[in-house]
């Protein structure tokens, strides 16, 4: 076993051996189908600690030559797959981490310093098949193929670290580029290449040409999905092992959407909540929040709207398809909010083509980076929304109303009320504070249509549930007439105790006092 050839597998051993691991073998029974086919180059983008350097180790575990892995693989779900045995330590492999070859090249050129350390390791093992003077990797790797005609499986982890941290570089990341496509497009020694990073590999420019590869992005992670963070079901099964509330769990971590699994949680923060017994910020502790306040401050017309909107539990329209794929060619507003995705920072409904803030863990984040910035109306909005929600609370309707007028006076230049829809955001917005203690669910299923707006309390609150049916020059009467006509209070399934009706409506002719308010109580 080497560094770089052949690495073994005690890094899948910590990972399996660990207090909690969840089961993704299956990721191997896919990789296995692609094997010397056309989907045989696959790039995975994730954010950080999303699992994409275990997800390399246990791949390297199952296929390195010379390894005896199958006792760790014991009871795993591959196991019990037909091409278990077929593949298992039959291939060499050679891992990549470009992410220590950038830090450890410095002045050298990162991709001639790559090629000088694997050719030692090939040496060792081939040395007599390719001569003392070829110093390119490709030329050595060719030369071990004709005569051996063994193949070899590429497990390349932070791939994109040079355009992500070089990104003045154009010669370097030119450099790059064509290294990984000499070494990788149409090759006979290579039956696998896998690729991960945070950023998908194409538009980089003319040098886009690692089109071989097939991506598996934040925007659509097709096959992978259930591979890309921890699934509802593994969730479930955790908090009842560790004894934690499966409701505040979804609520912090929960809210990463994919065309088949709804819902996929922030892996690092389940595991930490789960050790420590506690709710808090453990992935986004781990990065200053410097990077997303620079991004939500740029001046893109449209951009300050779509974040308060989310903010306020909002989806916004999103374009994914104009963004290069760098992290300083912005063109559109919809540039920056694909890079956020792409991020962890928002979540991507591919079906819907929406973009939103999935938990609560990350809007703290943005809270964080708006407090520091030039956002000072919507931080006095989420500031005021604590007596917001303890007037409605008391079913004090006509403060409720004020609370309303001085929130939407706040933000009336970032957002406009259109309908009843945008009212809805900033609704959302002004009872901010209320996430503490409730899960929001806008457009929640309910009797004979949807609720607007449905605050669920927490199990760990014995507060009432809220639910806010919201007009648009009508009146609030009516709104609440229509939350008793269409019997929304059904929405809230399993929930039993006070429940406040809520009807609020927005007058955009009354100046003074645009909004009015009324709040009923009943017992469900």
């Amino acid at each position: 076993m080497g560094i770089y050839l052949n690495p073994g597998n005690k890094g899948f051993q910590r990972a399996v051996r660990s207090e909690i691991y969840v089961d993704k073998t299956g990721l191997i029974a896919f990789t296995n189908k692609c094997l010397n086919t056309e989907q045989q180059n696959i790039c995975v983008s994730r954010p950080r600690r999303f699992g994409k350097s275990m997800a390399l180790n246990m791949l390297a575990a199952y296929y390195s030559r010379g390894c005896e892995s199958a006792e760790l693989f014991r009871g795993l779900k591959i196991e019990s797959d037909k091409s278990f045995l077929e593949h298992l330590n039959r291939y060499d492999v050679i891992c990549l981490n470009m992410q220590q070859f950038l830090i450890r090249a410095r002045d050298q050129e990162v991709t001639a310093y790559v090629e000088r350390a694997v050719i030692e390791e090939l040496r060792e093992a081939y040395g007599d098949l390719f001569p003392e003077r070829i110093s390119i990797l490709s030329e050595a790797l060719e030369r071990i193929y004709v005569r051996t005609q063994k193949e070899f499986i590429f497990l390349i982890d932070e791939w994109d670290c040079v355009m992500r941290e070089r990104r003045e570089s154009e010669t370097l990341q030119k450099q790059y580029l064509d290294f990984l496509r000499d070494l990788l497009k149409d090759q006979p020694y290579v039956a696998l290449a896998y690729m991960t990073g945070i950023l998908p590999v194409k538009k980089y420019g003319e040098h886009s040409a690692l089109n071989m590869f097939r991506e598996y992005s934040m925007t659509d992670q097709r096959a992978l999905e259930e591979y890309t963070g921890f699934t509802e079901e593994e969730v479930r099964t955790l908090c009842e092992q560790y004894e934690m509330n499966f409701a505040e769990m979804s609520s912090w971590y929960d809210g990463y959407r994919f065309k088949k699994f709804r819902h996929v949680y922030n892996p690092k923060s389940v595991v930490e909540a789960m050790i420590c017994q506690d709710f808090s910020n453990y992935w986004t502790s781990t990065e200053v929040y410097d990077a997303l306040k620079i991004y939500i401050d740029m001046d893109f017309d449209g951009l300050r709207t779509d974040v308060v909107q989310m903010l306020g539990g909002g989806h916004v329209r999103v374009n994914t398809h104009s963004f290069r794929n760098d992290m300083h060619t912005f063109e559109t507003k919809d540039d920056v909010l694909t890079l956020l995705i792409h991020l962890g920072y928002l979540a991507y409904d591919a079906g819907k083509k929406e973009a939103l803030i999935p938990n609560k863990e990350v809007m703290e984040e943005f809270e964080n980076a708006m407090s520091v910035s030039g956002w000072s109306r919507v931080m006095c909005v989420l500031k005021d929304s604590e007596k917001l929600l303890a007037d409605t609370l008391c079913k004090d309707a006509d403060s409720v109303a004020d609370g309303l007028d001085r929130a939407h006076s706040q933000v009336a230049s970032i957002l406009t009320y259109n309908d009843e829809n945008s009212l809805g955001c900033a609704i959302g917005l002004a009872y901010y504070s209320a996430r503490k203690d409730y899960q929001l669910i806008r457009e929640l299923p309910a009797g004979k249509g949807f609720a607007d707006i449905v605050f669920l309390p927490l199990p760990h609150t014995d507060k009432p549930a809220l639910v806010v049916e919201l007009k648009y020059d009508k009146t609030a009467d009516s709104a609440l007439m229509q939350i008793r006509d269409r019997r929304y209070t059904q929405a809230l399934e399993g929930y039993s105790g006070k429940i406040l009706l809520v009807g609020i409506n927005y007058d955009r002719d009354e100046k003074n006092k645009p909004h009015s308010c009324v709040i009923e109580s009943v017992e469900k």
